[in-house]
């Protein structure tokens, strides 16, 4: 029988309340971690050891050898490579500075599974890590591979599926931004008949919603407009978002060029962290396997396009009749 909770008990931190060393990791590059950021800032707060990481979409080529932690991950700080434009890691270690908490964030090279694996390994054995957070900035983690669309999910299931293979910590996914992946084409009808799926099989552990009201959410918005701010030319269209709804914004409310000429529906939805077991979410994902002995990123594109061009029938959005 599966271990019950009470219902004042968070879905989150009910689970984390015996960690003691954590690392809240982005799963699909870009600003991704930033969508952890409430989670890490409430450990903390908590005074638990927390560790960040993010796989990056930056080149991290030419830093420092001593800064490398191991093959495929780097310890960036506020001083990393301050030629780089557009650097999310790095702007959230600034952020962090200027606001007194530990400032370094680890970035994860864009690979296959196998040396991501490798990398999230360096980083568990170097700190003792015994609980990993994996955080998605959008829904698209949740798709399984049979769907109409399937977002962005190379990055997002190369990070799944390079923990799938590290059993021995706790290991948990958090989706945040319910509506966000709409703009890549996902449909949220199927995000909400995965999410009951994952219920049946145990491995959807509940949702909060992140509040203004809270230290950790009037902190993730600063932490949203800090980013806007330093990366003007390619702001977070995700992250946008979410702090746009954390913020009470409602409806086609744009705050980037990026999203000119779409039709944008923020609403209290996207403030939404939808908590899962991760070893339950690789389960359902139908191509996790054909990834698996991957090392590059276009190799994980390729074996996807591949799984999809032998599908008979995908299935179609299904529309929120509400």
């Amino acid at each position: 029988m599966t271990a019950m909770t009470a219902l004042h008990d968070h879905p989150l931190f009910g689970r984390l309340e015996n960690a003691e060393r954590i690392l809240v990791a982005g799963a699909g590059g870009g600003f991704d971690i930033y969508a952890g950021l409430p989670i890490a800032l409430s450990l903390l707060a908590q005074g638990r050891q927390v560790h960040l990481a993010n796989l990056t979409f930056s080149s991290l080529a030419g830093l420092p050898a001593d800064d490398w932690l191991a093959d495929d991950v780097v310890r960036v700080t506020p001083e990393s490579a301050p030629h780089h434009t557009y650097f999310p890691e790095r702007t959230l270690a600034s952020w962090l500075d200027l606001h007194g908490f530990p400032s370094t964030v680890h970035a994860f090279e864009r690979t296959g599974v196998q040396p991501l694996r490798a990398a999230y390994r360096a980083v568990i054995d170097a700190y003792g890590i015994d609980t990993v957070v994996l955080v998605d900035g959008g829904t698209d983690i949740l798709m399984r591979g049979d769907e109409a669309g399937l977002g962005t999910p190379e990055e997002d299931m190369t990070s799944v599926a390079a923990l799938a293979g590290i059993a021995e910590v706790e290991r948990l996914v958090v989706s945040v931004g319910f509506g966000v992946d709409a703009y890549h084409g996902v449909s949220h009808g199927l995000v909400l008949e995965n999410i009951a799926a994952l219920e049946r099989d145990g491995a959807y552990y509940g949702a909060f919603s992140l509040s203004r009201t809270t230290r950790e959410g009037a902190l993730f918005v600063d932490a949203a407009v800090h980013a806007h701010d330093h990366t003007p030319d390619h702001p977070s269209i995700v992250n946008g978002s979410i702090a746009a709804a954390v913020q009470g914004v409602f409806g086609n409310v744009h705050f980037t060029e990026r999203t000119r000429g779409s039709e944008l529906f923020i609403n209290p939805l996207m403030a939404l962290c939808f908590v899962f077991g991760l070893e339950g979410l690789a389960r359902r994902c139908l191509y996790l396997d054909r990834i698996e002995h991957t090392h590059l990123m276009r190799q994980v594109h390729s074996e996807i396009g591949r799984f999809r061009d032998e599908l008979t029938q995908t299935r179609p959005p299904r529309r929120i009749p509400h």
